[in-house]
């Protein structure tokens, strides 16, 4: 289930705002809000971005805030409000932590939110990573691969072409229960996973229909990549839903259009839009679909300057050959 334009390197971004780790905000993003984000989302609907993308935490613990914040916009509400405000970019959870929740209610949440952008969801969905997210929703942590697994196989059914869906398994059971409006898209919303690790390639391999890779540097990717696709063929033997290739993403470094004048950090590619290009031609060369990329910025009019710099300069030879 293709969404993406084929034989092209798409481009979406996560936005800034919503979510605040020290890894990636900017210092700016602290005393950013709606505004803000409304035009950095406009900004990336009328520039051709391929999608636009929301984190998932409902609450972060003590132990982890200095590092992770806990400024995480909902991401159904964020979407949803985007939507109405946007016209043709793409709407991605990056990633919803699904096993926190019934897979009926992700399914109504998500759905109508397909239903409303007219057809723009990409609903992704990982494992997470926080102990304590878990335990005060009263799911179990250490099961929590296996959950997903099912509740991936669940919204399946659950956003499918049926009103009243059947799905059995081990934690979920529903049958005879009607849900609309239903999804735009047919025969469903696209299901990408998101992780790296050998558990999430396989679960992207045999269950999605993309894969979100979680920061995997240059020099993983390519053996990444193969295990995906070695495995998605074994479980095309099987499953005639695995026929169709998986949509591979990547996280690129930080980047800068030109040279910026300030410190943006050893990692950032900088410089001419053709050399940027050149650099970012080699996820394609490896296999990549769609790139996610971020900007180093000192305010929001930054960004969206560095985001038009990217659309008219960079992203028309993403796809230039040699």
């Amino acid at each position: 289930m293709r969404v993406l334009p084929r034989g092209r390197l798409s481009y979406g971004m996560q936005l800034p705002i919503q979510s605040q780790s020290t890894l990636y905000a900017e210092p700016w993003e602290a005393g950013a809000g709606p505004a803000e984000l409304l035009e950095i989302a406009r900004a990336a609907d009328r520039l051709g971005f391929a999608y636009l993308a929301v984190c998932d935490h409902v609450a972060i613990p003590r132990r982890l805030a200095a590092a992770m914040g806990t400024v995480w916009y909902d991401p159904v509400a964020t979407l949803g409000w985007l939507a109405a405000a946007t016209e043709r970019v793409r709407l991605l959870s990056h990633v919803a932590v699904a096993a926190l929740r019934h897979p009926l209610l992700t399914a109504k949440q998500y759905a109508t939110l397909d239903h409303l952008s007219g057809g723009r969801l990409i609903l992704g969905v990982g494992a997470g990573h926080v102990r304590e997210e878990f335990e005060a929703l009263g799911v179990d942590f250490a099961r929590r691969g296996a959950l997903l697994d099912e509740t991936v196989d669940a919204l399946k059914a659950a956003l499918g072409p049926e009103e009243f869906p059947d799905f059995r398994g081990e934690r979920f059971a529903f049958s005879g229960l009607g849900q609309a409006p239903r999804p735009a898209q047919t025969p469903r919303p696209p299901l990408w996973i998101g992780g790296s690790s050998p558990a999430a390639v396989r679960r992207a391999a045999v269950r999605g229909d993309g894969w979100l890779p979680q920061g995997d540097p240059r020099d993983r990717l390519p053996g990444q990549i193969a295990r995906l696709r070695e495995l998605r063929k074994e479980a095309a033997q099987h499953d005639r839903g695995c026929d169709e290739p998986v949509e591979i993403g990547a996280i690129t470094e930080p980047l800068y259009v030109g040279e910026p004048g300030w410190d943006v950090g050893r990692r950032t590619l900088t410089g001419a839009p053709e050399r940027l290009a050149e650099s970012l031609r080699a996820y394609a060369a490896m296999g990549v679909d769609q790139i996610q990329v971020r900007f180093r910025c000192r305010d929001h009019t930054e960004l969206t300057d560095q985001m038009a710099a990217f659309a008219a300069d960079v992203a028309p030879h993403l796809d230039d050959q040699g």
